[in-house]
């Protein structure tokens, strides 16, 4: 026989891999993170507001404090500790993740479900810097909150839509960015603030095991998926390579 009768029950599968470390190319620096923050108050007016201007806080959770866009949508007044001066604290206790109607025992198209990587009931705890305080308390001030204490929500005090805090971050990025950079990976979808937050962290020489805690993440898995995204290695290797050339001619 010239070939093996299982070859032909074989079926080669179509799914894509999945890349399991972070483009260091979607990740944004502060300077540029604030303005794509500034940009968004200048996105499309509806109303008394500017449509941008209801989600500034809710983007700069994720860049600040590392949010996962369903937790930033799941976030209420009593989770925040907004001080007058100085870090505040937001404390997680759940998500909103869009799942469609159909898949909600709701029937709402956001599931209400705990955090990733945590125990039904089991919160995390988020410092968060004192520009995300003073944000947070503007937005609180200017828009108020839901029924529930939601901070973010639309006009109606619904949860605020994926496609539509997607459509505006795309027009912010054509506001903020160059387009060369609009065309390129850079801060392509919301979540990527959250990627820019933890590469910061990281960089910036917190403890893995602190960033993780922060984030969400196992310490493991944090440094899988950001081993790309630490600055200063490449540049230290290189030099430790060129001192061993120098010091061979030597």
């Amino acid at each position: 026989m010239e070939f093996n009768p299982v070859d032909k029950l074989r079926v080669r599968s179509t799914r894509k891999k999945v890349a399991a470390v972070i483009d260091r190319r979607v990740v944004v620096n502060p300077r540029l993170a604030e303005e794509l923050l500034t940009a968004l108050s200048y996105v499309g007016r509806r109303g008394r507001f500017w449509r941008g201007e209801r989600l500034v806080a809710f983007f700069a959770c994720m860049y600040f404090g590392a949010l996962r866009p369903g937790e930033a949508l799941a976030l209420r007044e009593q989770d925040c500790h907004l001080p007058a001066k100085g870090w505040g604290r937001l404390t997680l206790v759940g998500s909103r993740p869009r799942s469609g109607k159909r898949w909600t025992d709701s029937g709402e198209a956001h599931d209400k479900r705990g955090l990733k990587h945590r125990a039904e009931t089991e919160p995390r705890g988020v410092p968060i810097p004192p520009d995300l305080v003073s944000i947070l308390r503007q937005h609180i001030d200017r828009f108020g909150v839901a029924k529930d204490g939601r901070l973010f929500h639309s006009d109606r005090g619904n949860v605020v839509g994926a496609s539509t805090y997607s459509r505006v971050w795309e027009e912010a990025r054509c506001l903020a960015l160059t387009p060369h950079q609009v065309a390129s990976p850079l801060a392509g979808r919301p979540y990527d603030l959250r990627h820019a937050a933890v590469s910061l962290w990281l960089n910036a020489g917190v403890p893995a095991t602190e960033v993780a805690d922060r984030a969400g993440h196992s310490v493991d898995v944090l440094l899988k998926v950001y081993a790309k995204c630490i600055d200063g290695q490449e540049a230290t290797v290189n030099q430790r390579i060129e001192d061993a050339l120098r010091g061979s001619d030597q």
